[in-house]
């Protein structure tokens, strides 16, 4: 058995990078966010990985992934629509249909199946700056190959 969760995150990083955009630019997706980031940011990071559907033939998997869009303003400006529009370009490109599945076939691994499990809103003002951000839980279900 092999483990699918890592291959999930660079197809979802690749699948992102360059093909969102906000004001005619790229928005930066990352793993680990960097100090000097540039704001609006995307980050993929891996929740849980569990085998499921256990069989004698085959191993499977349902993998969480969280993809995480996050805006910056100064303390008392902004607001959640940057995110709400960002989240929903994320969710077209990542919650296809079987023609749209992340390919990973190269890495031993077929997709079956895309569900978004939910998307939550969350605002942090700080003392300088106020963040919103959107949280899409992406599950993703594998069997090996």
């Amino acid at each position: 058995m092999n483990e699918p969760m890592h291959h999930i995150r660079k197809a979802i990083i690749s699948r992102l990078n360059g093909s969102v955009t906000h004001n005619g630019s790229n928005v930066p997706v990352y793993n680990k966010i960097p100090r000097d980031a540039s704001y609006p940011l995307i980050r993929v990071y891996s929740v849980q990985t569990n085998e499921i559907d256990q069989n004698d033939s085959s191993y499977n998997h349902e993998v969480l992934t969280r993809v995480e869009v996050v805006t910056k303003f100064d303390t008392n400006a902004g607001g959640e629509l940057i995110a709400n529009q960002l989240i929903s370009e994320c969710l077209n490109l990542l919650r296809t249909r079987t023609a749209g599945y992340l390919d990973l076939s190269a890495d031993g691994f077929n997709v079956y199946r895309i569900t978004n499990e939910g998307i939550s809103y969350l605002n942090d003002d700080l003392a300088s700056s106020s963040y919103y951000r959107a949280i899409m839980d992406l599950n993703v279900r594998v069997t090996e190959i």
